[in-house]
């Protein structure tokens, strides 16, 4: 088994001169985080190919030297390069994926760009991923796609592989509210969720955006979830929170490194009169540089005492050159600089060191190690790594970490001075007490941190995601091996026509036809009716309907086929051409006290409904907004179950419907009542939700019984839909 690691960038980048090029290592998060776990992969045998990464080089080469590159990339990196024409990735990587997806999922929605061209260029290269995926997978590879960039490739992949491979989604920046990603156009946000649903694992750094991505699946794709576990069509997908970490011991022991001693022993000497402040970000809007500049000049006009006393050292890494709010901000930043120099400056000092460029390991490490205090606090931010490795590179120093409470971080990292970034003032009182605090508080704040992201490191973030991808593929795959095989299909087609009476008992609604939001349209089509007649009409073969609609309506849909009925989920039986009855004696006189109740939560619930039936009574929330109606649904159950417990009544709750109803009766006593009165050698039994478990208990062991959709079961087989069921049926009478 393999892994396929595939991200928008390669960890290198081209370096071409004259027709011969190099590989040239790049700097990045992704690449830097999954360095180490990657190596760990490798062992102590360098020509091992435990994993393959596929990406982007960062440049478009003519054909002639793609075959060289893809064999240097592959000796070198383990790499396996995805070639895009220069102009498509523009209108990509510049285009929808740094114009729209990032300042929206970033909560930016006025920077976002609307463009169908964008949108194109976007599935175009997500295409282009899949081909060379396609290339280069074997069977039982495990592939991780990586990143907003990618969002449409799992379900690319799926269409193209099948079930064979697990696949693997994390998303590095955050999922937004529900509010914020419905911003995006109809087609553009349905496409994107159900291209991460092709994935078996889909992971985000925090809880919150776990929850953001299930109520944006269940609102706009109307999938449900049980504790993080979607159902895809007949699949286990599973939605879960990973904090990605850093390499804890490459910046822990960076100050024993002697490149590393060298840069902190120049710069203590340069700070050595003052109280170092450290803000080190990519160039962005969403890291929040200019309400942290503003927070630093109320600071200075607030504590002069602190004049001559602290420098601000700012490290601004260039990124997205050409995008052109970058551009602005990058004035915005440079103007404030010079400000607040000019305003607070002297000869001798300079309230801020701004630096404009990209800092090597060496440099870095350093930096962290001497400053006292890291200011870290962006308007919005997936995990941020600055925070975790500044906090990692102090080792016995002490130092005090001001982080954002926006950052995913901050959801590890509590022992940090917690701020809003959008409030000067809170700004201005972490910095005066971060100057002003012990010691012995700095140690002790520093060390539970340091302990923490110590454990959960890079490694362990990315051993998790692997295994867990595993699992829920098992998972699946022990789901899946009840679904029905040719072999299986071929054995229930001869037991069928091999047997000389036959019993077929079929639920309705999920099984025959599809869900409606109005039940009263689900009326069976011309289709169903023939399939239906056929099968009655076939020697030996009797048909029985079973569903928890009222007698009533089952009539008026199939007075006209010699099918027997079972209403009410078991409360009454009709066999063709005679008349309902009772499967016992009941009491309906609790029917009033429960409707008023269910009506209680109707009115608040706008598109519930309440159904009364003879001996039941139903509250209907399909047509109702999902999130909500999954609130209002669990009050309801919780409140009818206490107010039901002392009496004897059931209350059951399926498929967007609650219902309350007689104990004693249910489908499987109903079935029994049939199976009674004959010796059948053939029976089958299908349905789609829990009340019809009660089928598949009562029924012989040497029946057929088949589960519609995901989910634990008594059956003993499963078919994803009611297209599949129909096909079966079918094939009863075509084999």
């Amino acid at each position: 088994m393999r892994l396929l690691v595939v991200s928008n960038r390669l960890p290198f980048s081209i370096k071409e001169e004259g027709g011969h090029f190099t590989l040239e290592p790049s700097p990045g998060g992704l690449v830097s985080g999954l360095s180490a776990y990657l190596d760990s992969l490798r062992g102590s045998t360098v020509r091992r190919k435990p994993y393959v990464w596929v990406g982007w080089p960062g440049a478009y080469l003519k054909k002639e030297f793609r075959e060289d590159l893809r064999t240097k990339a592959l000796m070198e990196y383990n790499a396996y390069p995805v070639f895009v024409q220069e102009k498509l990735m523009e209108r990509f990587y510049l285009g929808f994926c740094n114009k729209t997806i990032w300042p929206l999922f970033h909560y930016f929605p006025t920077y976002v760009v609307y463009d169908e061209e964008f949108w194109d260029s976007y599935r175009k290269v997500n295409e282009l991923f899949c081909d060379a995926i396609m290339e280069v997978v074997r069977p039982g590879d495990v592939i991780w796609v990586h990143d907003y960039h990618l969002m449409l490739l799992p379900k690319m992949i799926r269409s193209r592989l099948g079930d064979r491979n697990p696949i693997g989604f994390f998303l590095h920046i955050p999922f937004p509210a529900y509010d914020i990603y419905s911003i995006l156009p109809n087609k553009w946000r349905e496409e994107i969720l159900a291209g991460l649903v092709g994935a078996d694992l889909i992971g985000f750094h925090t809880f919150d955006y776990s929850q953001h991505f299930l109520k944006s699946v269940l609102r706009i794709l109307g999938l449900e979830n049980s504790m993080g576990i979607l159902n895809v069509d007949g699949r286990v997908v599973k939605v879960d929170t990973f904090p990605m970490g850093i390499d804890f011991n490459k910046y822990y022991k960076a100050r024993f490194r002697a490149q590393v001693k060298r840069e902190i022993i120049n710069l203590s000497e340069s700070f050595e009169k003052f109280k170092v402040i450290l803000s080190i970000d990519r160039l962005d809007y969403t890291k929040g540089v200019a309400n942290r500049l503003k927070a630093y000049e109320i600071f200075l006009d607030k504590f002069p005492e602190w004049t001559r006393k602290i420098v601000l050292v700012m490290v601004i890494v260039p990124s997205r050159i050409g995008v052109e709010h970058y551009q602005i901000m990058k004035r915005q930043i440079d103007e404030l600089v010079g400000k607040i120099n000019g305003k607070f400056g002297t000869i001798d000092w300079q309230p801020i060191i701004y630096q404009y460029k990209h800092l090597n390991y060496e440099q870095l490490s350093a930096l962290y190690y001497v400053s006292d205090i890291a200011l870290v606090t962006p308007l919005r931010d997936g995990m941020n790594l600055v925070a975790k490795e500044y906090v990692a590179a102090k080792g016995d120093n002490e130092g005090v970490l001001i982080l954002s409470e926006m950052a995913g971080a901050a959801r590890e990292l509590q022992e940090a001075i917690i701020v809003n970034p959008n409030n000067a003032q809170e700004i201005v009182d972490a910095i005066s007490q971060a100057l002003v605090m012990d010691k012995m508080e700095m140690r002790e704040r520093m060390t539970k941190m340091q302990q923490r992201i110590r454990r959960y490191n890079v490694t362990r973030w990315a051993v998790d995601f692997v295994e867990t991808l595993i699992e829920i593929k098992k998972a699946s795959k022990a789901y899946e091996s009840k679904s029905l095989t040719e072999r299986t299909r071929n054995r229930i087609y001869s037991a069928y026509h091999k047997a000389k009476d036959r019993i077929l008992f079929l639920d309705y609604d999920g099984t025959l036809v599809p869900f409606f939001k109005n039940p009263k349209l689900a009326k069976p089509d011309e289709d169903l009716l023939e399939l239906l007649r056929s099968l009655v009409n076939q020697k030996g073969t009797e048909v029985v309907i079973v569903s928890g609609r009222d007698k009533g309506t089952l009539d008026y849909w199939f007075s006209k086929i010699p099918v027997s009925l079972i209403a009410e989920h078991g409360v009454w039986i009709k066999k063709p051409n005679e008349e309902w009855t009772l499967i016992k004696p009941l009491d309906n006189t609790w029917k009033g006290k429960i409707r008023s109740i269910m009506e209680i939560y109707s009115d608040r619930l706008p598109g519930a409904f309440v159904e009364e039936k003879e001996y039941s009574v139903s509250w209907h929330y399909r047509a109702s907004e999902p999130e909500r109606a999954a609130h209002f649904a669990n009050d309801l159950f919780t409140h009818l179950v206490d107010y039901t417990s002392n009496v004897d009544l059931q209350v059951l709750q399926g498929n967007k419907v609650i219902e309350v109803r007689c104990s004693g009766v249910d489908k499987g006593s109903a079935c029994l009542h049939f199976i009674s009165q004959k010796d059948y050698h053939f029976i089958m039994a299908i349905g789609d939700d829990w009340t019809d478990e009660d089928m598949y208990k009562a029924l012989p062991l040497e029946r057929w019984t088949i589960k519609v959709g995901s989910g634990s079961t008594f059956a003993k087989y499963v078919l994803k839909n009611y297209l599949e069921v129909r096909a079966l049926l079918r094939g009863l009478l075509n084999s």
